[in-house]
């Protein structure tokens, strides 16, 4: 238990080393990308940190094998750096032993990594999917940036002022949008008012925009003459009540559905989502003859050439998720002998290595 211990807290200590690193640079880079469409005023800045929360699934069940895989590297290096593996070997712990150890902490990391895969990650991509269809299908206050000209959709193109302390209520209000008449000639209706705030009709659950003290004029392209509606109270009409979402793509349906499912898309992200997690023991098997370095070569030596032969595994993995997906692969076939040939290779690796003995 004391070795069991002992070399868990070395890999598992490593691991979060790395994968808080490579998260960090992660989600550092879609952060950036969502406070920039913020800052354009395509989405509200208020549910950044809510889209970030649920993209955090997807990025760790890429992250844990590739840092799991690393933890093993790095840790089993520094001791083999420090002899250390060499006095346990000699003191009775087979390799066979060490990779039954090796292993218990690699069945956790698949399991969590099977959890985001198969469950959390599509629940979570679905939810900012429809979150962000929400946020194109309306206008909201919290999406406006006071001083800027915003196109807030169905060919309209807002601007105000300012809003007020709460943002429920717009301040010196000014709409654009294209539109054509009953005979089809387009034409161009500009909208001014003092005010604006938003309402939804609570029978029909559409969507509205109440301006007050305003005017309205309508423009015909080359033409000089123009129409001009003075009024108290007018509101516009912003969206129909909302509909359900229909999103088919496969990579937004749980683990259940595309097991009901038989076509070629849905069979091609289950065996993806089965992927994932099935990466981590194999990883495990080539990760340990890998980590075998002596006191000259230092503990980076096989660095390079591990990450070479992860991005094979991960690149091959996509392209049979995109051959299956496309009816180029059967299903029948699918990823499954990418990883036979990994475990082979895994397995040749590790004998070799136990075959060759400790140096």
């Amino acid at each position: 238990m004391l070795i069991f211990r002992y070399l868990t807290r070395e890999i598992l200590v490593t691991m979060a080393a790395v994968a808080g690193v490579l998260l960090l640079v992660i989600m550092g880079s879609r952060f950036i990308r969502y406070f920039s469409n913020a800052a354009e005023g395509d989405i509200p800045a208020s549910i950044l940190g809510t889209l970030m929360l649920y993209h955090l699934p997807g990025f760790l069940e890429l992250i844990l094998p590739l840092a799991f895989f690393l933890g093993i590297l790095l840790a089993y290096g520094q001791l083999y750096l420090n002899s250390e593996i060499t006095v346990l070997i000699a003191c009775g712990t087979s390799p066979n032993r060490l990779l039954q150890v090796t292993m218990l902490p690699a069945v956790l990391v698949a399991i969590l990594v099977a959890l985001c895969s198969l469950w959390l990650t599509p629940a979570g991509a679905l939810h900012n999917e429809v979150l962000l269809e929400e946020q194109q299908s309306r206008l909201d206050f919290s999406a406006l940036a006071p001083g800027r000209f915003q196109d807030i959709g169905s060919g309209r193109t807002a601007y105000t002022e300012g809003l007020n302390d709460d943002q429920s209520r717009m301040q010196g209000v000014f709409i654009s949008e294209r539109q054509r008449r009953d005979d089809g000639t387009p034409q161009t209706v500009v909208t001014r008012a003092t005010s604006g705030y938003q309402t939804v009709d609570e029978e029909t659950g559409s969507r509205f925009l109440v301006l007050a003290d305003g005017e309205r004029y309508s423009v015909d392209p080359g033409r000089a003459v123009a129409e001009r509606l003075e009024f108290d109270t007018y509101a516009v009409r912003l969206s129909r009540a909302a509909e359900s979402s229909e999103l088919d793509d496969p990579e937004y349906a749980s683990t259940p559905t595309l097991f009901e499912s038989g076509t070629p898309e849905a069979l091609a992200q289950l065996q993806w989502r089965i992927s994932l997690p099935l990466m981590v023991p194999i990883l495990t098997l080539l990760a340990l003859p890998l980590s075998q370095v002596n006191p000259r070569q230092g503990r980076f030596a096989k660095l390079l050439p591990a990450i070479f032969l992860h991005i094979s595994y991960l690149s091959l993995l996509l392209a049979g998720l995109d051959a299956i997906g496309s009816g180029a692969l059967p299903a029948t076939v699918g990823m499954w002998p990418i990883h036979v040939g990994y475990l082979l290779l895994g397995l040749w690796m590790t004998r070799r290595a136990q075959l060759g003995g400790v140096r």
